[in-house]
């Protein structure tokens, strides 16, 4: 069972949400061939900005409303995160990634670990829960950025999840077939992105998404891209152009996933583990 997976790897306007809706709609639409998810950067309409304040907002407002017109006309999924205020608690931030279907149907996931050397700590609240989607027969765990650099998160196995999400009667004994990691990523560290992606890969016997922004942004800081598909076996698939504007689409095989799986079964051995707090 194959799955199309479309990454958009471009430059992103430092806190104009408008410019960078107008910019992903022609992207998404340069999108020739059919897909079934469509990746975005982190913080896709604002940049990796702290200003949570000034840039947040609500979950009815404009940028949802966006994600569910390009779901529906480009009839694929739509992933990426932006900056989220609390419907309840005044002043209370997330760096919220939304899983918009083209059925309308959203789920979302807020950043677990928060990069302190940025003082997102600081300006937005760390999130629970990770979330595991039931699409097409396939289970996928979108992640953020720097959880990435944390692999008891990112470990394929059941951890707090959002249950609205998984179907109950899907018989896949794994808790993902496929992570996603969308990112503000910058240059400087480009060999950790690349290797650590391909750890992920490795040791949780998954696909692995990593889509990351180009260009520099409003504090002077660069980003190169290097986004990429990787398969099973820690081999990259896809590889975007560095530091180059692009919309890539490759396909992922459940079959030779599985089939991978039951050969080489290293997950049966793995360590048992409880995340506290």
């Amino acid at each position: 069972m194959d799955l199309k997976i479309s990454i958009i790897q471009t430059d992103i306007y430092w806190e104009d949400v408008e410019k960078n809706l107008d910019e992903f709609t022609k992207k998404i639409k340069d999108i020739r061939e059919e897909t079934d998810i469509i990746v975005l950067p982190e913080m896709f309409n604002t940049g990796f900005s702290m200003r949570s304040k000034k840039l947040a907002e609500k979950m009815d407002e404009k940028t949802l409303s966006w994600m569910k017109e390009r779901a529906r006309d480009s009839n694929a999924v739509i992933v990426g995160s932006l900056i989220i205020e609390d419907d309840i608690v005044k002043n209370r931030f997330y760096n919220r990634l939304v899983w918009m279907q083209p059925d309308a149907i959203f789920y979302t996931y807020d950043k677990r670990h928060l990069f302190r050397m940025a003082n997102e700590h600081q300006s937005f609240t760390d999130g629970k829960t990770r979330l595991i989607v039931d699409y097409k027969g396939w289970k996928i765990c979108p992640l953020i950025c720097y959880d990435l650099r944390f692999p008891v998160w990112s470990r394929n196995k059941k951890l707090p999840i959002d249950n609205r999400a998984i179907n109950s009667e899907s018989t896949n004994t794994n808790a993902y077939d496929c992570l996603i990691y969308i990112a503000c990523w910058p240059e400087a560290r480009k060999q950790p992105w690349s290797k650590l992606l391909e750890a992920r890969a490795i040791e949780n016997q998954c696909y692995v998404v990593g889509v990351n922004r180009v260009g520099k942004d409003g504090n002077d800081i660069t980003y190169s891209g290097n986004s990429v598909v990787i398969n099973p076996k820690g081999e990259v698939i896809l590889s975007a152009p560095e530091n180059q504007n692009c919309s890539l689409t490759t396909s992922l095989n459940l079959n030779e996933l599985n089939n991978f799986r039951a050969a080489f079964p290293v997950g049966e051995d793995g360590d048992d583990f409880e995340i506290i707090g």
